[in-house]
């Protein structure tokens, strides 16, 4: 579906620009250029010659009036003929155009690509969205919110399986809907997705200055972990909104805070942070496994195998969709310590 309005306009630019020498607008066409019917000299007096088809005026028949040519000294017919022809008519400026070669089509810039975005597979509609995000998609025109809301929903559908590709969805979206936040967020998390941690961290900002969310925090903390930042990721850690985040929130920033203190060598500090998340929750929930499998690894790293052996199989014990490797890693602690 094409949009009308400023984004099809831009997306339909490719291609359309006159090619120099136009009938209409060229140096030598018929309603402007120095060759014209109206130009000094008579009806052939200053004509260029078209050279395959370029009607660029020219002071001779065939020559240059800057001497680039020689002149063309065959007489013309008399009744205006056109090329030593008698009663020749001079070439209509429709087939001087069907003669030009036409200009080469220029390549897309890095952020025209960028608007254009990936095809859109057909069965994506954009109603695949969550209310709340179509809702803020309706203060945009109706046809280029339909078309922001497919990219959204692209990149909500490729983020796990090719993030990369979900990333460019989402900047497609972004270049057509900068201002919603929902479209920024969309960008930072794909991006933080893709491993482009510099650019999740902008989009982040970016978003949370326009709604004041809190969540991408650790996200952002962890973007920070991956651009050697580690102090900057503990200091996110320590924001005051982290005491109203939910469990799952909550135990996502500790694993970055904890990531965070190891990537400075502070495995007790590590293990001090980790100690005060709930690792003997009775929920099986994920946030739970992960936390149980990220304190039984530091566990280890610091150098307590017999009590890193305990929270792998504690780990493990609740780890039904198997999201980590604890059963392993137990056993070759197992073997180690046999």
């Amino acid at each position: 579906m094409r949009e009308k309005g400023s984004a099809a306009v831009a997306e339909d630019r490719r291609g359309q620009r006159p090619s120099r020498g136009g009938s209409s607008a060229g140096r030598g066409g018929s309603a402007g250029g120095r060759g014209g019917s109206s130009s000094r000299g008579g009806s052939g007096g200053r004509s260029g010659d078209s050279r395959g088809g370029d009607s660029r005026g020219g002071r001779g028949s065939a020559g240059d009036s800057r001497g680039r040519g020689p002149r063309d000294d065959k007489p013309r017919g008399k009744g205006g003929g056109y090329q030593g022809k008698p009663g020749g008519k001079r070439p209509s400026s429709s087939a001087q155009k069907a003669f030009r070669p036409r200009a080469e089509e220029k390549a897309r810039t890095a952020e025209q690509a960028a608007y254009d975005g990936p095809d859109l597979p057909e069965n994506i509609t954009g109603a695949e969205l969550d209310r709340g995000v179509r809702a803020q998609l309706k203060g945009l025109p109706e046809k280029l919110a339909a078309r922001v809301a497919r990219h959204l929903a692209a990149a909500g559908v490729f983020i796990d399986e090719n993030p990369e590709l979900a990333y460019q969805h989402a900047l497609a979206a972004r270049a057509r809907a900068s201002r919603i936040a929902v479209v920024r967020e969309a960008a930072g998390e794909s991006a933080y997705a893709a491993g482009h941690y510099a650019e999740a961290l902008a989009e982040l900002r970016a978003a949370k200055r326009m709604n004041g969310a809190t969540d991408y925090l650790p996200i952002m903390a962890d973007c920070h972990r991956a651009l050697g930042n580690p102090e900057q990721a503990i200091k996110l850690a320590k924001s005051p909104s982290v005491a109203n985040f939910s469990s799952e929130a909550k135990a996502e920033m500790t694993l970055v805070e904890a990531g965070a203190r190891r990537d400075m060598g502070q495995l007790d500090a590590a293990l001090r942070t980790l100690e005060l998340a709930p690792l003997t929750s009775k929920s099986r929930a994920a946030w739970v496994v992960r936390l149980r499998y990220a304190y039984a690894d530091t566990l280890e790293a610091a150098g307590r195998e017999s009590d890193a052996l305990a929270w792998f199989h504690r780990t493990h014990a609740i780890d039904s969709e198997e999201l980590t490797d604890a059963a392993e890693r137990a056993d070759l602690l197992e073997r180690r310590q046999a």
